[in-house]
């Protein structure tokens, strides 16, 4: 057993130890000034930096929750371990021999404390390593090569192969000095019916790391078909060393690369990991054993350090199925500061990296990770898709659910630009009121409320006014007024307004009042029938039996036009009619815009050069309406 550690070298252990290189192993540091260092503190969640390391004095502090200290209290807190083992583990690190008050020169370690189970982790990843070299190991080759990972990579990651020998691991680590109470806290080995035994066997193995490089756990893939007691992928079980909650596979390759590019890509694999790393995406991870949790995201926040200075981003290789769906609409539910800069990669054909790097090499896994998509498009679209967006009652089925989820971003400008892209994606005219309404709905519930469930109406707003055409509109509604005075120059100069207004489209008139006036002139015989004056005007108004519409008849019948002589009367009809027509071509052209942005050019090619000539075609029209509207008559808007 070991002896003292005498405080001389507790002292000079110190003085070697740069304190920012070891928090450096967890954190990413800023310089903050002369002698500070500052980045988010891994003992408590935060948003903004308040841990700060004062490296001439060789201490840390954090002024949000009050943790500081040295660098052996900095390992006592982050990994729990005992101070001897903090100055063991520091002294390893630096290269300096403890001489033990009443022991050796060399290090020693009380058995069953952190240290020794560390070791017994790299011992059998040392031999896992080896075995892979062997004959009885093929398959475990075999699966590798069959994923283009030949024995540089199998190195490089550290893959290992457990043999098929009930307890060959345990009896090599007990000829090394390990005890079996040591292997089995280390998740290395158990009690079977017969004596003790080890937990893998027959499978390649993965090593798992921590920050700071040390073996940890081990993830392990079935290759045998006969091997059907347990699933295909199994990690260790929780141990002192081992939290899965806690860990990612290839942040040991990977933190330098998170810190220095501001960016972490999160996988679902192994061998996913290897085929980012391999393809020249050095940022990825991938959760072992467990869903990628808010534990999980906290260890790369504080690497990516996303503070009020810069914020970087975390892309998801997510597949494009429900699971996918689900795990991106709980990524939005989060941190809405780091939903911001979150975004899904979806291969084609729902391949997975190592997959994608099979089939199409290297490349595409980079223009995977390059055409990322951001979260918010990619859970906004993914419910748009599940609707018909060609049909009406698809458009409000699909606004119904996506407005709330637009009215939850919380930052302001986003919530805009994404109001804005929803309406483009549905083929709806702006709706930044109704995406403020609800979330202001949604607060109100938050704060205790009513209670009631923020949506949008019922019906479209044409569809809901249609239901009440007798709600009178505003005289003075700018967006109103060329139908307004189509209609009042069809009932006051009907020889005028001609086969131009009666080829009018119904829903060239958007407010359910005009739509009546419209209907009822078509009723009366159109512009056609030859009947002009207050006649025409009577004639109209007989044919609703609604006051208000027959008032409003009556109120068009009379409103002056704005024109300054006669002569101006034949060209001001021409152009307010160019005008609304125009006003209509224009929300054909937006649905045609709306339908292209929804559909592949490359993989829908001739749906899309379809949409385009239909679109190109309705552009030449409108800016032909535009032209006429401006020459006959605009001076008078």
């Amino acid at each position: 057993m070991a002896g003292r550690i005498p405080d001389r070298d507790i002292a000079a252990i110190r003085e070697r130890v740069r304190i920012e290189d070891v928090v450096g192993e967890y954190v990413t540091l800023k310089r903050a000034g002369a002698d500070s260092m500052k980045g988010l503190c891994p003992f408590h969640d935060e948003k903004s930096p308040s841990f700060h390391v004062r490296p001439n004095h060789g201490v840390f502090h954090c002024f949000g929750c009050g943790e500081g200290g040295d660098a052996f209290a900095f390992l006592q807190k982050l990994e729990h371990i005992g101070f001897v083992e903090a100055v063991e583990q520091l002294a390893d690190k630096v290269g300096y021999k403890i001489t033990y008050e009443g022991g050796g020169t060399s290090v020693q370690r009380d058995r069953g404390t952190r240290a020794r189970l560390v070791a017994a982790n790299a011992a059998a990843h040392e031999f896992y390593m080896a075995q892979l070299g062997e004959h009885q190991a093929e398959a475990a080759r075999k699966y590798l090569t069959d994923r283009n990972f030949d024995h540089n990579a199998a190195r490089q990651f550290g893959c290992g192969y457990a043999p098929s020998g009930w307890d060959t691991l345990t009896k090599h680590l007990l000829r090394k000095g390990f005890d079996f109470k040591e292997l089995e806290a280390a998740g290395l080995s158990k009690q079977g019916q017969r004596g003790p035994m080890d937990r893998f066997h027959r499978r390649l193995l993965w090593p798992i790391r921590n920050l700071g490089g040390e073996v940890i756990g081990f993830g392990a893939r079935r290759l045998y078909d006969d091997d059907t007691m347990t699933a295909k992928y199994i990690n260790t079980s929780e141990t002192l060393l081992y939290k899965k909650s806690q860990v990612l596979f290839g942040l040991d390759h990977a933190k330098r690369e998170i810190a220095k590019g501001h960016q972490a890509v999160v996988v679902e694999g192994y061998t996913d990991v290897m085929a980012m790393h391999l393809s020249g995406v050095k940022t990825a991870v991938a959760s072992c054993g467990t869903a990628f949790g808010d534990e999980h995201l906290a260890i790369l926040r504080r690497l990516l350090m996303d503070d009020n200075f810069w914020r970087g981003e975390i892309i998801y290789t997510f597949d494009g199925d429900a699971a996918g769906q689900a795990a991106a609409l709980k990524a939005f539910s989060g941190d809405q500061k780091l939903a911001g800069q979150t975004y899904i990669a979806v291969a084609p054909d729902g391949l997975d990296p190592c997959e994608l790097r099979q089939r199409n090499g290297d490349g595409a896994v980079r223009d995977l990770v390059a055409r990322r998509v951001p979260l918010y498009e990619f859970v906004i679209r993914g419910l748009l898709a599940e609707h018909n967006l060609d049909s009406p009652e698809g458009q409000v089925e699909a606004l119904r659910r996506g407005v709330p989820v637009v009215a939850q971003i919380k930052d302001f400008a986003l919530r805009k630009a994404y109001a804005t892209k929803l309406a483009g994606w549905v083929g709806w005219d702006d709706i930044q009121q109704v995406v403020r309404r609800v979330g202001d709905e949604a607060r109100k519930g938050a704060r205790g409320g009513n209670g009631a469930k923020p949506g949008i109406p019922e019906r479209a707003p044409r569809q809901e006014a249609a239901a009440q055409p007798a709600t009178r509109p505003n005289p003075n509604d700018p967006t109103l007024l060329p139908q307004r005075q189509t209609l009042a120059a069809a009932l006051q100069y009907p020889a005028y307004a001609g086969p131009a207004f009666d080829s009018l489209e119904p829903e060239a008139f958007t407010h359910p009042a005009y739509v009546a006036v419209r209907a009822a002139i078509v009723e009366a015989g159109g512009t056609a029938s030859g009947v002009n004056g207050a006649e025409w005007a009577a004639l109209v108004a007989d044919n609703t039996d609604d006051l208000t519409m027959r008032a409003l008849v009556s109120e068009l019948a009379a409103e002056p036009l704005p024109v300054k002589t006669a002569d101006d009367i034949p060209r001001f009809v021409t152009g307010v009619l160019a005008r609304t027509q125009e006003s209509w071509v224009g929300r054909q052209v937006a649905e045609l815009k709306s339908k292209l942005q929804r559909i592949s050019s490359t993989e829908q090619s001739e749906a899309y050069m379809a949409l385009f000539g239909d679109l190109v075609a309705l552009e030449q029209y409108r800016k032909s309406l535009l032209t006429q509207a401006m020459g006959n008559g605009g001076e008078f808007a």
